[in-house]
């Protein structure tokens, strides 16, 4: 008689977490998740923290059924903030070549991330999602895959990595409404009221308030807005395409937008050729900055960025007519423009450009805050799924909020 065949023990492993779990809704998060994979958790220590700033912490004891599912199971905990007790330090392996990882690479979110090195953990700096982490002479950072050189100690596996989710505002305070919920329901009036507030609170902590705007913003009459909001100093970076600074300057040149009159909506007879000559005019001064200087452009949001000297990085794509002197064609080098700009940065306006806040919200550490703005909720429902979790959508034309975010500003 065969011996019946006795069924695999399922793989064991001890996990901990620290933070606003409950606020956060993370601990709830991390359950679904290892009943997600097929596995079973027990909880075998949990104290929730009595004050604000006091964090509550977990320990749980979770079991899969096989490596694979434990594999997967323990990359989403880690996400949200699960280490496994006693990991030790992370695992480093070198770069074979150029820009390739070793297979097993770890792939950062944008969440606060630590790797352990040498007993010691180590915050890793220029956080962002989709990269990898390089430990090098005691400094932890996230590099991209293309920056990547040979012979550089990059962190694989899961072990000696600690992953610290943002919480939620406990005291429910005006900038708790940064969530990532979208909603048409939302009053613009609020709205901009919690913009302006969070703009006021950027401001006082000496961080930067960074635009990234598209073309809509010409096409909806939110130049003046924009236009206000920089000369009172309430943007202090400008990130775009092409479209944007062509429109602009057709709307200061020759009042029209593509074509269409600005001050009544009307097609203007041979206006569509009114964007060339934009560029056409532009290119007879040699710039946008030389255009302001030599007194040719005199209005709209191109001139007042060189007026306040506030720094702007034009991307182009391939559908760019022209493009204008000075737009960044190569899109590595605009990559790399738009993420040394937002060094230090602590709200993002995102002003109906989905391609463009797409890209940012992707250079960007969870700690920065994103306003989406668009009349097509998709955009921010986009820019959300892409895992940029602390953006909020409001939902409306970008034109008047941007005109009652600059009333705003300046009444107060």
């Amino acid at each position: 008689m065969e011996e019946p065949v006795q069924a695999e023990a399922p793989l064991c492993e001890i996990v901990e977490a620290q933070g606003h779990l409950i606020d956060s809704h993370i601990m709830e998060r991390i359950f679904d998740s290892v009943v997600e994979f097929g596995g079973r958790f027990e909880v075998e220590q949990f104290s929730i923290g009595r004050t604000n700033s006091e964090p509550s912490s977990l320990r749980l004891r979770v079991e899969a059924p096989s490596e694979e599912q434990m594999e997967r199971m323990l990359t989403q905990l880690l996400a949200l903030g699960c280490m496994p007790v006693d990991s030790g330090d992370a695992e480093l392996k070198a770069a074979e070549k150029d820009r390739c990882a070793p297979e097993d690479f770890y792939s950062t979110t944008n969440q606060r991330t630590l790797v352990r090195s040498r007993g010691q953990w180590l915050p890793v700096r220029n956080q962002r999602m989709d990269a990898m982490i390089v430990v090098r002479d005691g400094v932890a950072s996230c590099r991209r895959l293309r920056d990547i050189k040979a012979g550089d100690p990059i962190v694989t596996g899961m072990k000696g990595i600690r992953v610290v989710p943002e919480a939620k505002e406990r005291d429910r305070s005006s900038f708790a409404f940064m969530s990532n919920e979208i909603s048409s329901e939302r009053q613009v009036e609020t709205a901009v009221a919690q913009t302006a507030s969070i703009m006021e609170h950027v401001r006082n902590e000496g961080k930067k308030i960074v635009a990234v705007a598209g073309p809509v913003v010409v096409h909806t009459g939110g130049c003046e807005g924009m236009s206000r909001l920089i000369r009172n100093g309430w943007i202090d970076v400008l990130l775009a395409g092409n479209a944007l600074a062509v429109h602009d300057i057709e709307a200061a040149l020759w009042g029209t937008s593509l074509g269409v009159r600005t001050a009544d909506g009307r097609l203007e007879e041979h206006g569509h050729r009114n964007h060339m000559r934009a560029i056409n005019a532009i290119y007879q001064d040699g710039g946008i900055r030389q255009a302001v200087e030599s007194g040719r452009l005199r209005t709209g949001v191109m001139f007042e960025c060189v007026k306040a000297n506030i720094p702007f990085v034009l991307a182009g794509s391939l559908r760019d007519d022209g493009p204008l002197p000075g737009v960044i064609t190569d899109m590595n080098e605009a990559q790399d423009a738009y993420a040394a700009h937002l060094q230090n940065a602590g709200v993002v306006l995102c002003l109906s450009s989905m391609l463009h806040s797409i890209a940012v919200g992707n250079m960007l550490p969870a700690w920065v805050k994103i306003v989406c703005v668009d009349i097509n909720p998709a955009v921010p429902t986009k820019v959300s799924d892409r895992g940029t979790g602390q953006a909020v959508g409001v939902v409306t034309d970008v034109g008047l909020f941007l005109e009652l975010l600059a009333a705003k500003l300046h009444a107060q």
